[in-house]
């Protein structure tokens, strides 16, 4: 297995303090997933019209921040269903940058743009259009962001993300959809950024004790 970071081709989107736009052929919505559509109105002098009023409809309790809670029922999947909580706790996590248990506006705005920038990604990789990604997708995705990884490797990343899987003759197909897709490639850059800063020589081997890899382990998505 060779790792390394995210390399030519189609870079993930990055960084923290970001809805959708339209795009044909996505599930019931006509989108990869995203933000729920909502309407508010009344935004501050100087901001972003379109953001505030996602932001003032998010915040459902008018407290001025957005809890992990809030966030999820704002956030949907192409098909619909709402955006696993873990999924959002990741990203609370990604941009609550003042650690605080909530986001305000401008962490928002920061999450606006990575959830539209994943949309991109998203959609570059449903090849055909079915509204989740297959193993196959999957794997063209994360080779074009700089991980070949072993097909066992890619079916135990499949197993863990694909919650329909094994679900037979009724519901959506099989397949990851948006919200574990994100959480999915996430979790493969910090495990492997994880084991660089472990694996001092590139030789692709690390010695570790058990506080190390238990720390590892529960800091990924």
């Amino acid at each position: 297995m060779s790792y390394g970071q995210y390399g030519g081709g189609y870079a993930p989107p990055t960084g923290a303090p970001p809805g959708y736009g339209g795009g044909g052929g996505y599930g019931a919505g006509g989108q990869p997933g995203g933000f729920a559509p909502r309407r508010a109105a009344g935004p501050p002098p100087g901001v972003d019209p379109q953001l505030w009023n996602w932001f003032a409809a998010v915040d459902s309790d008018g407290s001025g921040q957005i809890s992990a809670h809030e966030l999820q029922k704002a956030l949907i999947n192409g098909d619909w269903t709402p955006f696993d909580l873990d999924t959002v706790k990741m990203l609370m996590t990604i941009f609550d940058v003042d650690r605080s248990g909530s986001i305000g506006y401008n962490e928002f705005a920061g999450l606006w743009k990575y959830v539209k920038d994943w949309q991109n990604v998203y959609r570059h990789f449903d090849r055909d259009r079915s509204g989740t990604i297959d193993v196959r997708e999957l794997r063209d995705a994360l080779t074009q962001f700089g991980y070949n990884l072993s097909p066992r490797l890619l079916d135990l990343i499949e197993r863990k993300y694909d919650i329909r899987q094994g679900a037979a003759g009724h519901g959506p197909a099989n397949g990851i959809t948006f919200d574990r897709f994100v959480r999915a490639c996430v979790a493969v850059k910090q495990l492997t950024e994880s084991f660089q800063r472990l694996d001092a020589d590139r030789d692709g081997w690390v010695q570790l004790n058990y506080e190390q890899f238990m720390s590892t382990v529960l800091t990924a998505p």
